[in-house]
């Protein structure tokens, strides 16, 4: 515990002398005070929330590329989006993605307010391109007391903001590896009834051998307030995503030729031969209202349908999967006034449902052959949760929740005879939390205790390999933390940091097989220390210098995270690292503009080493990069505006692996990131 406590120190000594700052766009810096935070229901300024919370913002979005939002993901502590190929994301929250070979698992993901996440405990976070989002809230640490199962974290995720003025929206870029991007998007309406229509198109060639993909994504969002107590909202999200999987390379391999896609070996084919690519379509609707009984006394309650159509080619078979689903949430809220302590009460439940299909075929020339399995899943979640805040004078604010949750997942499989039958159901479990907060005139202080819960995904317990798993269990958890979050300066240096300790019971990890299938085991129990902390600094602010803004900002992580009793047949890996998890991360840059509206964004990412396996024999190195973007942006007229860009990323022409296939049979752990790579782009505006 010593190391951690040094490191927590130095990262405090950090903050206070290199002036770090907490989870927002620079841009907006001067203007921090004003952010109103979501979460949790709080909806308040971050200042006033006991909570680890990082956003990222439209600015903040805009500092890169336009393609994705990893590296605005990345530049926030405790936070890792990973690429292994393109389209093929994985994001994890304080190192949940050990759990997630593709995709987003263990983190519930809401988009304006309501269920993304699938029942079966999946997010396909990559049906959406980066214009589907004006901002994001990143709840760090387990979220179960008010967002049902999960131990890894919360996203809320907003769409179009209905205060954006009307506008035509038209963009194109194009880069390295045969990158396009287009996107058109139209905003319109009065203050009453606002529409915005978005559709994009993205394509690329991929730095890799069998690494292109191409996706096709159109959106419709409405806002209307009906009355001065009635308002609702109407969001449908249709997404055609299509990308090769070019396959985890030994060391060797990926020294010699890390651009290759994995060769034919072990008796099975090359991804190349077998064209092994993921096909993804995905259809999603969602309705939410609000309306206000009273000044005090309010509801908020959405629904959702949606259907994902998905296949597989991989090396070994050919899966078809069909997932519809649909669900709801509803919370209501009470707001009172007792003497001079303000209460805040919510409660409320949620529940989802599916009936998933899921087809498994001997891969012949990358076309669905002989049947080898066929499963019917059913999988169902409910929680209903209460929450009860109470603002006291003197800048304290205490919070407590509790939810109760309900996971069954029932399969079918009908390709045997008699058909087999599997009912996993985790029931009745509780989970707390608790939080205290000490507002002083230019800082805030908190304290959090809370716990975690989150069964198997369904992906988990039927993972490629086909074989039903019926013995893995559910993770458990408590989570204890302490932060401050501040601003100095008149605003215009503002900071965070936090500390936590988690202690998780039955931890499910990840292994692949020699085909690279992945499958699940539980881990016995395991420690996570962390520290997080970032910062910002406005140098300047005055539109009458030719140096019109210079922000300068950065971010570090820390993360000690060890098995505590891990014991597999032989082996023992007790007191190791947990792999696929980097302890040291480092995200720097600065923000520059200029009276004849230039502008000038530089950043900065470390990694250190991280560990591929659970015996901590192999290692991906560390490396550093570095990016930049250099724009023009303008106003030509009354309704027209301009912005020309030109960037650059991995600048330092780093070989690095991004997203490693973590306890890989034979060592497939790489997958090797782009080398030096460029863009460039128009955006117009007319209004």
């Amino acid at each position: 515990m010593a190391p951690f406590i040094k490191k927590f120190i130095l990262s405090i000594a950090i903050v206070a002398s290199c002036n770090y700052s907490f989870s927002q766009s620079v841009a907006d810096t001067a203007k921090l005070q004003e952010v109103v935070i979501k979460a949790y229901e709080h909806n308040r300024n971050i200042k006033d929330i006991g909570a680890a919370v990082s956003t990222v913002r439209g600015a903040q979005l805009d500092r890169f590329g336009n393609v994705s939002i990893l590296s605005a993901i990345n530049s926030e502590p405790g936070i890792r989006m990973e690429e292994r190929s393109p389209g093929s994301y994985r994001l994890s929250i304080r190192g949940s993605s050990l759990r997630a070979p593709f995709g987003v698992r263990n983190v519930k993901v809401y988009w304006n307010g309501i269920p993304f996440t699938d029942p079966g405990g999946n997010t396909y976070l990559n049906q959406f391109s980066p214009n589907n989002f004006s901002s994001l809230e990143i709840l760090k640490g387990p979220g179960s007391s008010l967002y049902g199962a999960g131990t890894g974290g919360v996203i809320l995720a907003n769409g179009f903001d209905p205060l954006q003025p009307n506008e035509l929206q038209l963009q194109y870029s194009g880069g390295s590896f045969g990158t396009n991007n287009v996107h058109a998007g139209i905003t319109f309406g009065d203050e009453g009834f606002k529409n915005n229509i978005s559709y994009n198109y993205q394509n690329s060639n991929g730095y890799r051998d069998q690494s292109a993909m191409h996706r096709t994504t159109l959106s419709w969002e409405t806002r209307s307030i009906v009355s001065p107590k009635y308002e609702m909202s109407t969001h449908v999200l249709y997404g055609d995503l299509v990308y090769e999987t070019p396959g985890g390379l030994t060391k060797a391999q990926y020294n010699a030729n890390p651009k290759a896609a994995r060769p034919a070996s072990g008796g099975f084919p090359s991804a190349a031969a077998i064209n092994a690519a993921i096909y993804q379509k995905m259809f999603w609707a969602g309705f939410n209202q609000q309306y206000h009984f009273t000044d005090n006394f309010y509801n908020s309650t959405s629904v959702y349908g949606t259907v994902t159509n998905f296949k597989n080619s991989a090396i070994r078979n050919y899966e078809k999967r069909l997932e519809p689903h649909f669900g709801g949430r509803t919370v209501f809220g009470y707001n009172a006034q007792l003497q001079q302590t303000k209460l805040n009460i919510i409660a409320g439940a949620a529940a989802q449902q599916g009936y998933f299909t899921d087809n498994v075929y001997n891969n012949k020339n990358s076309n669905p052959d002989s049947l080898q399995t066929s499963d019917e899943i059913n999988n169902s979640q409910w929680n209903a949760f209460a929450q009860a805040e109470a603002i006291f004078n003197g800048g304290w604010v205490a919070t407590a929740g509790v939810s109760i949750n309900k996971t069954q997942i029932n399969f079918t499989r009908t390709s045997v005879v008699p058909n087999f039958m599997y009912d996993s159901k985790y029931n009745n479990e509780w989970a707390p939390r608790f939080s205290l907060l000490k507002k002083f005139s230019k800082i805030s202080v908190y304290g959090v205790v809370s716990e975690g819960f989150s069964p198997p995904a369904t992906q988990e317990l039927l993972p490629a390999t086909t074989i039903i798993n019926t013995n893995l269990q559910a993770e458990h958890g408590w989570n204890y933390e302490l932060g401050a979050r501040g601003n100095l300066l008149q605003n215009r240096l503002v900071w965070n940091v936090n500390v936590f300790d988690f202690n998780l019971g039955n931890a499910i990890v990840q292994r692949r097989d020699a085909s690279g299938a992945d499958y699940y085991t539980n881990a016995g129990s395991t420690k996570q220390n962390g520290v997080e902390a970032n910062a910002s600094y406005v140098i300047t602010d005055n539109k009458n210098n030719f140096i019109s803004g210079a922000t300068i900002w950065a971010s570090y992580t820390y993360f000690h995270f060890h098995y505590n009793e891990f014991k597999q047949l032989d082996a023992n890996y007790s007191g190791n690292q947990m792999p696929g998890i980097a302890p040291n991360t480092v995200a720097a840059g600065f923000d520059l503009s200029f009276k004849p509206h230039l502008y000038l964004h530089a950043t900065y990412f470390y990694s250190s080493s991280i560990y591929l396996n659970d015996a901590n024999t192999d290692k991906a190195s560390e490396y550093h990069l570095l990016g930049a973007k250099f724009g023009y942006k303008n106003s030509l007229g009354k309704h027209l505006t301009i912005d020309l860009f030109a960037g650059g990323d991995n600048l330092l022409n780093q070989k690095y692996s991004l997203g490693n296939d973590i306890n890989a049979t034979g060592g497939r752990y790489y997958n090797a990131a782009p080398t030096a790579n460029f863009y460039a782009g128009v955006a117009l505006g007319v209004r």
